[in-house]
């Protein structure tokens, strides 16, 4: 396995919930549980807190969390993962995961099944899916991947794909929004201009696909319980209860 790197990145401005990563859950910063449980995945090597805001660095250092500041003009996270392994010098070769700061209930072995594709040398990058019913296909929000026999991606979409025409519904997989990149794909990718269905979806990935760049799906049995509204921060203060007694 080529050395493995996380990278958070977080930022204070959000339209549905400004100010996300400092949010308490069971008195820790949200990006405090992230990191927490993605530094037990025992293929990284470090995990890092990327942001441009003063608050959420402070609260970083105060809590032992290792942080990089970042520029404030980055469109996505994406772009913020790669200036921050930029500035920890990570290898070309090496694997950059880029985990999600509103996934406070990660599971660090979802990180190690996303990671263990790169023991291939031709992987270029990596995300997760899982299986889905129906009625969880019908809804825009969670995005639908289809693959090849070698679960290469051929597509994702908002839509329910693949279309059950003469079938009875059943076969959808939801994609997981994590992603793994060889560093110099990353660097790659933050420079390629935006694709036409990127835009029609509305979804970063297919900027890979329609630039011939394959991404690896890895199968995994659930998905994750994330932090989009202050809505679901109940459930998840639940959940993270629950795993604190195991």
């Amino acid at each position: 396995m080529p050395p493995c790197y996380g990278i958070i990145p977080a930022r204070y401005a959000s339209t549905r919930f400004p100010g996300k990563p400092l949010v308490e859950i069971l008195g820790k910063p949200m990006f405090w549980h992230v990191w927490a449980r993605a530094s037990r995945c025992p293929e990284l090597r470090t995990v890092v807190l990327a942001t441009d805001d003063e608050r959420i660095e402070a609260a970083a250092k105060k809590h032992g969390v290792p942080v990089v500041m970042t520029r404030s003009d980055h469109v996505s996270g994406t772009d913020r993962v790669n200036e921050a392994a930029a500035l920890l010098g990570v290898e070309e070769e090496a694997v950059v995961v880029n985990i999600q700061g509103d996934e406070p209930a990660l599971d660090p072995a979802m990180l190690s099944h996303l990671v263990a594709p790169f023991a291939d040398e031709a992987v270029r990058a990596a995300t997760l899916a899982h299986a889905i019913d129906a009625e969880r296909a019908a809804v825009p929000d969670q995005v639908k991947v289809v693959f090849t026999v070698r679960r290469d991606a051929l597509y994702f979409s908002r839509a329910a794909v693949p279309h059950p025409r003469n079938a009875d519904g059943a076969g959808f997989f939801g994609h997981i929004g994590m992603y793994a990149f060889r560093r110099s794909t990353l660097a790659r990718f933050t420079t390629l201009p935006q694709g036409e269905l990127e835009k029609r979806e509305s979804l970063e990935q297919l900027r890979l696909l329609e630039n011939d760049i394959p991404i690896r799906v890895v199968l995994v049995e659930t998905g994750t319980r994330g932090v989009d509204r202050p809505e679901d921060l109940a459930a998840v203060t639940a959940l993270l209860s629950e795993h604190h007694r195991e």
